[in-house]
């Protein structure tokens, strides 16, 4: 069992780079047919304007203009060009730099303000406690004065009227 699998593989590895490159090789075949014939091997590359079919060059990031202008250059697809690709590519690219630019400010910002407003917000809480004990000091110190007056004031100790 292990050595069948190990002669398919040994077989599938024998072949496959033969079939890559006649793969590699099948591009020129497509010339005046179809883009998309031509685009169904993806190291194809289609120029609209001559109708040929050629390989793409892998060494460089774009085609050379002697090869296919760019605005006849189409891989992968046939309705994008490379001009459009580029300048789509750069759109977006410009949008998420400028998108990830403002949330850095602002999250620097952000990070700045809840620190102000949490101390004015300490600020406000201690400033609103002292005026409720203030105010509740005062109203047990008339509530102490209206027990007194009218002889409802509880002593401290009950059993202190007994001592004497």
């Amino acid at each position: 069992m292990a050595s069948t699998l190990r002669l398919c593989a040994a077989v599938a590895l024998a072949l496959l780079p033969a079939a890559a490159q006649d793969v590699a090789g099948d591009c020129h075949q497509y010339t005046n047919r179809s883009c998309e014939e031509c685009l169904k091997n993806v190291t194809c590359l289609w120029c609209v304007s001559s109708g040929r079919c050629m390989e793409y060059p892998v060494q460089r990031v774009l085609p050379p203009a002697d090869l296919c202008e760019l605005r006849s250059a189409r891989w992968g697809v046939c309705w994008v060009n490379f001009e459009a690709l580029i300048i789509a590519m750069s759109v977006v690219g410009g949008t998420i730099l400028i998108m990830l630019g403002v949330c850095c400010c602002c999250c620097k910002k952000k990070s700045k303000k809840p620190d102000k407003d949490d101390e004015r917000a300490a600020r406000e809480r201690e400033k609103r406690r002292v005026r409720q004990e203030e105010r509740r000091a005062e109203m047990k110190s008339r509530h102490d004065e209206i027990r007194r007056k009218y002889g409802l004031f509880k002593e401290e100790n009950p059993y202190a009227k007994f001592e004497n």
